[in-house]
């Protein structure tokens, strides 16, 4: 018996929808939620200082708030698990967010502090003026003389 050759399929100008949204990230991670809220985050260079702030209410910031930076980037990861009693019913409620930012240019990451207030966290990272680099000229080589 013969084999046929597989018949490839064909492209067409325009992607499949599902070839689309394949290069998306996932819908959570678009509307990151934090048990039944949005968490909102803001961040803005504030006189040498770049400031982060994360609403993040309910929590112990001593042990469910974990702030980690490398290689210039500033990741939060915060966990939050409750449970309430009444009249003999319970009822759970638990969440996790994460949220990775890109450090400016000259940021301090030995310098970085963090505080959490009335439902606020709050990081700052002192950020100096980086040297400017020496601009380079890159020969273009010809391969045909």
């Amino acid at each position: 018996m013969t084999k046929l050759p597989e018949r490839s399929r064909a492209r067409s100008l325009f992607p499949e929808v599902s070839e689309f949204f394949a290069g998306l990230p996932s819908w959570a991670s678009i509307r990151p939620v934090f048990g039944e809220h949005i968490i909102r985050v803001e961040d803005e260079m504030k006189e040498g200082s770049y400031e982060l702030r994360a609403e993040v209410p309910g929590i112990d910031p001593a042990k469910d708030i974990d702030i980690t930076v490398r290689d210039g980037v500033l990741t939060i990861k915060a966990e939050r698990s409750e449970k309430k009693e009444t009249n003999g019913r319970s009822e759970f409620s638990y969440g996790s967010f994460m949220r990775s930012v890109t450090l400016p240019a000259g940021a301090d990451e030995d310098a970085i502090k963090a505080g959490y207030d009335k439902g606020i966290l709050t990081i700052s990272v002192p950020v100096t003026q980086p040297e400017a680099a020496a601009e380079k000229h890159v020969p273009v080589e010809s391969a045909s003389q």
